[in-house]
């Protein structure tokens, strides 16, 4: 009696799985999923309004990320022509790297100091050297930046070249801001040029 019952629920099961496939769930299910992974550019910007005001920001920019991670609110976007990144992370409470770290002599210690307290690393940095510093304007004020460069493992990239800078938004909480590309492709006005949308 028991073995009977149990074909009747498999034939049941595979009667319900058939249905919802030829009925279009599988596609359905294909969508949500894709949604939830990759959400349009609207549901994107409007998670980034946790960390601020990106809807300035043109068209040669798309917001690729806008998400929560171990704890800070990041958002990650790509200049579409050069692959350039930005990131935008929001660490709350809990100071990465202040203005004050960034125009301090010991610039490059404090970078790698805020790189240690990252618990978990999909990549690893060495030979972090700051090259030059200087400011850019971002959240509706001057704020002080430094250039780097260094040597990321664990990614097929090699060296990066790019910028770290820190700024409080009115809120009174910190934002660091990092734009990175290869060595070679790294631009300081691609990175002037998104940051200083951002409000």
């Amino acid at each position: 009696m028991g073995c009977l019952r149990n074909i009747i629920r498999a034939l049941f099961l595979t009667l319900a799985i058939v249905g919802f496939v030829s009925l279009g769930g599988n596609e359905l299910v294909g969508n949500m999923l894709k949604n939830y992974f990759n959400p349009p550019q609207d549901v994107m910007l409007e998670r980034a309004q946790k960390v601020g005001d990106f809807s300035k920001i043109n068209d040669e920019f798309e917001i690729e990320k806008a998400a929560g991670i171990m704890g800070y609110n990041v958002v990650a976007a790509e200049h579409k022509a050069s692959g350039q990144k930005m990131f935008v992370v929001d660490s709350g409470k809990k100071e990465l790297i202040t203005p004050e770290d960034i125009q301090s002599d010991n610039v490059e210690e404090k970078l790698q100091k805020a790189l240690s307290k990252v618990k978990y690393q999909a990549l690893s940095v060495d030979n972090l050297k700051v090259t030059k510093h200087g400011t850019l304007y971002s959240y509706g004020t001057s704020v002080p930046y430094v250039k780097f460069e260094a040597r990321v493992k664990k990614l097929p990239i090699g060296d990066v070249g790019g910028m770290v800078s820190a700024v409080k938004a009115q809120d009174g909480t910190q934002r660091l801001l990092i734009s990175a590309n290869e060595k070679e492709k790294y631009s300081q006005l691609i990175s002037d040029e998104f940051f200083r949308k951002i409000k």
